[in-house]
């Protein structure tokens, strides 16, 4: 093979390569969610008594989370890798705002809540409502969640994913409670070089 057409070769597929490689969509772990039909609003209290939206926090990428404060596993687990997930980025976690929604309207006082998420990072905020909102907030992000009998008391089964919006107030991921440690770290720098 002549040496220009085998120049020609390499620089097609160098070009190739370098164009799969680059295709402007961002790679993330997370399962990315961008453009999903819903996950748009949400309006809550938070835990010292102000009225939230979503819009409050635009310039910060938003972790969102549902669980309550009496939660056995799932919940103190999640807000413990989201926080050290958060501390991973250094400098960046001050760019990052984490939101735990209690789908747990009746014992998940503002105190209690204050108390349960500012335990993994003082910056996390909890957000309640009545169950009205609470069920309008969980709806708006196809969150599963219900009053189960358990002994002489109950606990609230619920969905378990966490969801990151970006600065600009697009829901973009859905992270599964299992993979915080692995994913979160990486997506959120994505997220947050504007990815």
């Amino acid at each position: 093979m002549p040496s220009s057409l085998r120049r020609f070769w390499s620089i097609t597929i160098c070009s190739l390569a370098l164009v799969a490689g680059c295709n402007g969509s961002p790679q993330f772990k997370s399962t990315d969610i961008t453009g999903a039909p819903y996950g748009h609003t949400l309006e809550l209290t938070d835990h010292t008594g102000k009225p939230r939206r979503l819009e409050d926090f635009r310039g910060k990428a938003v972790v969102l989370f549902f669980g309550f404060t009496h939660c056995p596993d799932i919940c103190p687990t999640t807000l413990a890798d989201i926080a050290q997930a958060v501390k991973s980025l250094g400098a960046d976690a001050e760019r990052v705002q984490v939101l735990m929604v209690s789908v747990d309207p009746e014992r998940d006082t503002p105190e209690a809540l204050a108390k349960y998420v500012t335990a993994f990072d003082p910056r996390f905020i909890a957000l309640r409502g009545d169950l009205e909102a609470t069920r309008k907030a969980a709806g708006e992000f196809k969150i599963f969640f219900e009053k189960a009998k358990s002994g002489d008391s109950y606990t609230v089964n619920h969905s378990a994913q966490s969801y990151v919006i970006d600065p600009q107030g697009r829901l973009r991921l859905l992270v599964r409670h299992d993979r915080i440690g692995q994913d979160l770290p990486g997506d959120l720098r994505a997220i947050l070089k504007g990815a």
